[in-house]
């Protein structure tokens, strides 16, 4: 783990949370965790390649924010232990988990080698963010396979 967090690590996340409070962030938001349920890369492409789409929008804007939030990590602006909590970053794990089976594939399809890169080294880079990684694994494929058996029926 990195740091010891601070008064100043906290006054971040806090502000971190405000900024994922603002209203179209809310619905990029929603989007990805209600709506968005990709089984494969192309599914993924589909959204990338619609370039002005409030889908592509969305998209950009929620990975571009737990991209940047990683960033701060990786770069010591911000303590690890703090930031893998799952009350302040749940929802960054929930994201990487929904595109992790096939983010190579995505990476190679897109053309971007770095696509989630922060993401996944803060999701990979201690033994609790790697189980809760594998637990938010487990709850996607749950979630995709009650949503494929709704569809079914």
């Amino acid at each position: 783990m990195s740091k010891k967090a601070t008064a100043t690590d906290a006054q971040l996340i806090m502000k971190l949370y405000d900024l994922r409070r603002e209203a179209e962030m809310r619905k990029a938001r929603n989007w990805w965790v209600v709506e968005f349920w990709p089984k494969n890369a192309d599914d993924c492409m589909k959204i990338v390649g619609a370039m002005g789409s409030q889908e592509n929008n969305w998209l950009r804007q929620v990975g571009g924010y737990w991209s940047m939030a990683a960033s701060f990590v990786l770069q010591g602006a911000l303590s690890e232990e703090l930031f893998i909590q799952p009350a302040v970053s749940g929802e960054m794990f929930l994201i990487l988990a929904k595109v992790y089976p096939f983010l190579k594939d995505l990476r190679e399809k897109i053309g971007d080698p770095h696509m989630f890169e922060n993401i996944e080294k803060i999701a990979t880079g201690s033994k609790f963010a790697r189980e809760r990684l594998k637990l938010t694994l487990k709850r996607v494929a749950a979630m995709h396979e009650k949503r494929s058996m709704a569809k079914a029926s």
